[in-house]
């Protein structure tokens, strides 16, 4: 993936971090969607009193995307306000999945990153919320 692109979307879930609600908890995390035909998606943590309503932020993006009719996905980028890289929980991994998302990339509030395909994370620690 080209280098721009992939700072293009690291920098917007970064700044995507900014509007998180975590008054409950969770960890403000924020993504960015590219979907195949170059639309870009920002969405942040959604948190909530009740465990069952807390959003991750990579639900949110998806979410927001396939309300518009987006089906086609080519990469994602979730990042945390934490030290180290963020990586989507096990319930939004299998979401991001369904969705055939073609890779993900993993990066910290410094931008670095490391562009892999989605299935290649299941041996990454995960990051609860």
């Amino acid at each position: 993936m080209n280098y721009d692109i992939v700072d293009t979307i690291v920098r917007t879930a970064i700044d995507a971090i900014r509007n998180a609600y975590v008054e409950h908890g969770s960890i403000a995390t924020g993504a960015c969607l590219l979907a195949s035909d170059g639309t870009l998606y920002s969405g942040c943590a959604i948190d909530s009193v009740i465990p069952e309503f807390k959003l991750p932020a990579e639900v949110v993006v998806m979410a927001k995307a396939i309300s518009e009719g987006k089906r086609d996905f080519d990469a994602i980028s979730v990042v945390a306000d934490i030290d180290g890289t963020y990586t989507p929980d096990e319930l939004s991994h299998k979401f991001l999945l369904e969705f055939n998302v073609k890779e993900i990339i993993l990066a910290d509030m410094q931008g670095n990153t490391k562009v892999m395909p989605l299935e290649e994370l299941v041996p990454y620690k995960v990051r609860r919320h």
